[in-house]
């Protein structure tokens, strides 16, 4: 039976519950993490908890815990769910508070634990590819909010997702008030051109993923020529390679944009050799 940590405590997960006054449920107001379990081994860990409290401190909330007390209540969590191989969500709201915005009102941030199992995609989906569209749904402007915080509010992905589904494709790319690329609704995303990896800037207005600053690692030790850089549509449509990244996701190759084909139409020699290196790192 899966148990979920909540405030110190562990629940069964059909009694972890969190009241409906929580700012969390009430106004998305909170920051969360997922990260994966490989082998029994938290991946990256440090560097998660290191940017939920980074986020929590751009939004004014103080976690009730330290780093290190966070990673040992992580840990607790995944042992009593006796889990080797898992995804962790890290959820810090803002806390109780009453039906009106005010933060001041909200006594103490609350802190739960969530392991369980996630696959985004069937499996076939990552041995073939995934399609493509690009949202009509622009990203949120990083003026209004940063989306270097990874908030609970993820209304914005959820639309252009949405419209994914409309069109019969499980993934959009998301472009900024700019017209370049973005990101998509639930990850980074790269493109190869002529031996050359590429992936928007910081500054294009997207989240900085872990996995995605890995990927950039492996090229740098493959020798693999990789550079931040706007891009826009076009790039994309000519592309000889494409592929998805996140710590959900993990690497994912798209061989479909809007109809057309990415390449040859099926996942891409580079990716397959960044891919192989992923995958040694996180079962090391």
């Amino acid at each position: 039976m899966t148990k979920v940590y909540i405030d110190g405590e562990l629940y069964e997960k059909e009694h972890a519950k969190v009241s409906v006054f929580d700012h969390g449920l009430l106004y998305g107001d909170g920051v969360f993490e997922g990260i994966r379990v490989y082998n029994g081994k938290i991946f990256k860990c440090e560097k998660h908890i290191d940017r939920l409290y980074e986020s929590a401190h751009a939004i004014g909330i103080r976690i009730p815990m330290s780093k290190v007390e966070m990673g040992r209540a992580i840990e607790d969590t995944l042992k009593a769910n006796s889990m080797t191989q898992a995804y962790i969500r890290l959820v810090v709201t803002r806390g109780v508070g009453d039906l009106g915005l005010d933060p001041k009102l909200c006594a103490r941030p609350s802190v739960i634990i969530i392991t369980d199992k996630i696959q985004l995609y069937p499996p076939e989906v990552y041995e073939k590819g995934l399609e493509l569209i690009i949202s009509s749904t622009p990203r949120n402007h990083q003026s209004a909010l940063s989306p270097r915080i990874k908030s609970l509010n993820y209304l914005n992905n959820i639309m252009a997702k949405m419209e994914g589904q409309r069109a019969g494709v499980r993934e959009v790319v998301m472009l900024n008030l700019e017209g370049y690329v973005c990101e998509c609704s639930a990850d980074n995303i790269f493109l190869v051109k002529d031996g050359v990896v590429k992936t928007p800037p910081p500054c294009a207005g997207i989240l900085k993923g872990i996995t995605r600053d890995i990927i950039l690692d492996i090229a740098d030790e493959m020798k693999v020529p990789a550079k931040e850089e706007n891009i826009t549509r076009f790039d994309l449509y000519v592309a000889d390679e494409v592929f998805l990244c996140g710590t959900g996701a993990e690497l994912i190759a798209a061989i479909k944009i809007d109809g057309r084909d990415i390449g040859e139409g099926k996942p891409g020699p580079i990716f397959k050799k960044l891919l192989k290196r992923f995958r040694e790192l996180a079962l090391a």
